[in-house]
């Protein structure tokens, strides 16, 4: 972590390269390619795709090689799904955790269209003791000095879900180098880290997942001493609002005319369907129900908005959601090592003039 508090050179490299969201998105149903968020953790690899080849193996029973044509030709499914990056908040932390220095835009709502993992799954007849499977990815690096792919695991259950997909398509066009050409895995509802890009193998286990970002990296550590922690898996629940108005160039304050103003926003869960926004124009010391946008996908989020009488002065909004589990977005963040799972509500400054 960085005491002082200042930006290190590391970090401006990773933000040079890795992107947000801007708030003004939250506009759009689907996200933009080009605006939807984007973490490379290593380099963006360089992929053939008419030689490319996805294996399915390991404790199975027929093992798969297949070509992006055999994947095209299987069952195509689209879905809208909203991923978020688990650091997502983490540079609204203090002390600020030393990695990708998210502030609230590392999410995105795209359509993914593929073919759904499990029949493939299925195929390739999985032995009786299988329990975890493993996905790994074609981008290569150095990361708590060990030298890996990016890899990551789910435990079988979770991988058989009728939900996950491998996909080949955003938005209906073929998958940006950025966003994994020729092939990535999209698991709805996890956090973004575990929908591995520039997919290349699958390997059904045996015995538990032990790769670095299962057990060492994405893990839920109070204290540095923790070395265990617990594991980031779904995403927890979070509202943003669309910022209104037209903002300062810095620092980014709002500025609205008095009167009626509608304030949109977009909310989501990997623990179920959004059940309810509230809404603050004072910091969070009163709220009001906001009005719910129509069901959406299953895992896509959801709109929501609030007619607000604004009155001239300094304010400060808030949006809070509340999932169909019960959960409810904090008002402060709880700090941890990894900057992980910041699901703190939002906080806009907004001056309102006569």
């Amino acid at each position: 972590m960085n005491e002082a508090g200042a930006i290190t050179p590391a970090e401006l490299d990773l933000a040079s390269r890795n992107h947000a969201m801007p708030l003004e998105a939250l506009r759009y149903d689907l996200t933009p390619a080009g605006l939807h968020y984007l973490l490379v953790h290593y380099d963006i690899p360089e992929v053939d795709p008419a030689t490319w080849r996805l294996e399915i193996d390991g404790a199975v029973g027929t093992p798969l090689s297949l070509s992006l044509d055999d994947l095209r030709s299987r069952p195509r499914v689209s879905a809208p799904v909203t991923l978020e990056c688990a650091g997502n908040g983490r540079a609204l932390l203090d002390p600020r955790p030393i990695s990708q220095p998210w502030l609230l835009g590392a999410v995105g709502n795209a359509a993914w269209t593929g073919t759904p993992l499990a029949p493939l799954l299925r195929e390739a007849g999985p032995s009786e003791a299988a329990v975890d499977v493993g996905f790994a990815g074609a981008d290569h690096g150095l990361e708590g000095d060990v030298e890996q792919d990016y890899e990551r695991g789910l435990p079988m259950d979770e991988a058989m879900r009728d939900d996950l997909l491998l996909a080949y398509e955003m938005n209906g066009h073929p998958l940006p180098p950025q966003h994994g050409f020729p092939l990535r895995l999209i698991v709805p509802g996890w956090y973004g880290m575990t929908s591995v890009k520039w997919l290349r193998r699958i390997r059904v286990l045996d015995s538990p997942f032990d790769g670095y970002q299962n057990v060492r990296g994405y893990r839920m550590r109070a204290t540095e001493d923790d070395v265990v922690g617990s594991p980031v898996e779904r995403i927890h629940v979070r509202s943003l609002l669309l910022p209104p108005g037209y903002p300062s160039f810095q620092p980014r304050v709002r500025h609205v005319s008095a009167g009626r103003v509608t304030v949109r926003g977009r909310a989501w869960s990997g623990y179920g369907p959004i059940v309810r926004v509230a809404f603050s124009a004072d910091g969070g010391a009163g709220w009001a129900d906001a009005e719910l946008g129509p069901e959406p996908a299953p895992h896509a989020w959801r709109a929501w908005s609030f007619a607000w009488d604004a009155e001239p002065g300094p304010h400060e909004l808030c949006c809070r959601a509340t999932d169909a589990s019960g959960a409810t977005q904090p008002l402060q963040p709880e700090w941890n090592v990894g900057g992980y799972a910041n699901n703190a509500v939002q906080r806009v400054q907004v001056e309102v003039a006569p």
